[in-house]
């Protein structure tokens, strides 16, 4: 078991819970992204480039995406960025509220813009 695995494991419920559906959502979706443990954290790569991490924080489950600058607005709304610069996430209290079919939307957007650097040229 790679520690990315272990990671998502020792989560104490509900949040173990939330993470295996992310993960069954992200391998199901993206079977060529590779489970990797960055940063302390399960995150998930194509080839060299990050997709997204998952991260366990306060009382909910974090899904990060270093490209998020490069995504469609329509996504704005379910996008948290808490001040962050580059990374948008989407934010999980239980499993019940993750929208399979707008975390999946989002991972297929991501998919096609990994090739893009974290920022968009008129952001800087």
């Amino acid at each position: 078991m790679n520690p990315a695995e272990a990671h998502i494991l020792k989560q104490p419920e509900p949040y173990r819970s939330i993470y295996l559906h992310l993960q069954v959502l992200i391998e199901h979706t993206l079977p060529e992204a590779n489970l990797l443990y960055k940063w302390r954290l399960p995150c998930y790569y194509i080839d060299k480039r990050p997709i997204c991490y998952i991260n366990q924080s306060k009382d909910y489950v974090d899904v990060g995406f270093w490209h998020s600058a490069h995504l469609s607005k329509k996504w704005d709304s379910y996008l948290v960025t808490e001040k962050r610069k580059v990374v948008k996430s989407l934010r999980y209290k239980t499993q019940d509220d993750i929208d399979d079919s707008i975390f999946i939307s989002i991972l297929k957007e991501v998919e096609g813009i990994k090739q893009k650097g974290f920022y968009k040229k008129d952001d800087l």
